[in-house]
């Protein structure tokens, strides 16, 4: 099990208003539409999980969040700011608020696991000594304190993939956006993966964006919670279901679905009952 305990909670986001709103976005890469008229909302405290199948967009979706891609048009708010109109150096500033977990992990093999964690900190020159404390503190979190020397060759794929969740909680981010985060992984590390992601939500209260093709990993999302006594996830009493987990289905560049398990799972729209099937 991983320990909880030696990380402070963090300080409850002041506002009531959303971290990220989505208006009428759409983008096209020089053919159709990936996304076309896209609208929701992700609030203080919620986790949206994102579900779709391949090539829909969810991975686009994600870097329009953190402005990596720009829309041809519609408006995104993140944390308040109009990302699509904002100066590239106000951006960075609203980055640094957001972590971000990609496909894969995207570690860099020829870093050690502390400077892969450590990676923007190093960037801003911050003092070697409150770096090691801040990787330490972040590789603890995700159960890999051990390996702060290793580099990513070393590490098996679901260990590589917390160093990459180490990596986007070390600032404490106001947001989290994970793409993809089980993506190849054999189920018993998914699962692992997924008790990370449900700690940083019920014990940080950090809102998330969730993009996952696994259906179980989504499920488990809204019928579990991370209790710290037992330093793991256990499951919510039967009909119960996490108020703050909701999901958003795309096809074919369109959102088609916005709401709770219990309306996704009783859907009468074709095509989602097709997908969970």
């Amino acid at each position: 099990m991983i320990d909880t305990s030696i990380l402070t909670p963090y300080a409850p986001l002041p506002s009531t208003d959303p971290v990220l709103i989505f208006r009428k976005v759409s983008i096209a890469f020089d053919g159709p539409p990936v996304l076309e008229d896209i609208t929701f909302s992700v609030g203080p405290h919620e986790t949206r999980i994102v579900l779709g199948p391949a090539g829909v967009g969810k991975s686009v979706l994600l870097k329009l969040a953190n402005g990596l891609h720009c829309p041809d048009s519609g408006s995104i708010l993140l944390f308040g700011d109009d990302i699509v109109r904002t100066r590239e150096s106000k951006m960075f500033a609203l980055r640094k608020r957001t972590g971000m977990v990609f496909q894969e992990g995207a570690l860099f093999d020829s870093l050690t696991v502390r400077d892969n964690v450590a990676y923007q900190l190093i960037q801003e020159l911050v003092p070697d000594d409150e770096i090691d404390l801040r990787v330490h503190e972040a590789l603890r979190f995700v159960g890999l304190e051990e390996t702060f020397g290793f580099y990513p060759g070393s590490l098996s794929g679901g260990m590589r993939r917390r160093v990459a969740i180490a990596r986007a909680l070390i600032r404490h981010p106001e947001l989290v956006l994970y793409d993809s985060p089980t993506g190849g992984l054999d189920p018993v590390t998914s699962t692992t993966i997924i008790e990370l992601i449900m700690k940083q939500r019920d014990v940080y209260t950090t809102p998330s964006l969730l993009v996952t093709h696994r259906l179980q990993d989504a499920f488990t999302m809204c019928t579990h919670r991370f209790d710290t006594e037992t330093n793991g996830m256990v499951r919510l009493p039967k009909g119960e279901t996490d108020p703050n987990t909701t999901f958003l289905m795309l096809n074919e560049g369109r959102l088609i679905f916005d709401g709770s398990l219990h309306d996704l799972v009783h859907s009468k729209d074709p095509f989602v009952r097709e997908f969970l099937d």
